[in-house]
């Protein structure tokens, strides 16, 4: 079954390693703050971190209860890190077998083109149609964050 796919893209005026190093930095990710049905997150805590990067599992709390796991499967932070998402609490466990993001970075002048890609898994063809409604809403979800780290690097 062809997962449903996504991107949102976005020009940040940072180095992609500065991104990158956010992205490790887990007090930040509460500042993801969902949009509609999908929750923010209210905490994450590495359960294993290697010392590559690589392999790393990061244990997801989101606002409403759910949890789930991420897992940086490419750790390159000068262009490309992408993680797996899985291991998701109800009711997302009965509509998806993963979740992957793909992080792109290309530098242009003094600012970082960020592109983050999505392909969510459903579970069935039953719940493929709940799943694109879900990607419908996290897309918007997404955005707004990029949005929101764009102006908050402009800031700092």
């Amino acid at each position: 079954m062809k997962p449903i796919t996504f991107a949102c893209r976005e020009m940040l005026p940072l180095a992609p390693e500065k991104i990158a190093e956010q992205i490790l930095d887990l007090t930040k990710w509460p500042e993801f703050r969902g949009y509609g049905p999908i929750p923010g997150i209210k905490s994450a805590e590495f359960e294993t971190r290697t010392p590559n990067v690589v392999g790393s599992r990061i244990r997801v709390c989101n606002l409403d209860g759910s949890s789930h796991m991420e897992e940086i499967v490419v750790w390159q932070p000068d262009r490309l890190l992408r993680l797996r998402m899985g291991n998701f609490s109800k009711p997302l466990s009965g509509l998806a077998t993963g979740i992957v993001e793909t992080w792109e970075f290309e530098r242009v002048g003094h600012e970082t083109r960020a592109v983050r890609f999505f392909e969510l898994n459903a579970k069935s063809m039953l719940t493929q149609p709940a799943l694109w409604l879900i990607s419908f809403f996290l897309k918007r979800a997404v955005a707004r964050h990029l949005i929101e780290i764009k102006h908050a690097s402009k800031e700092s």
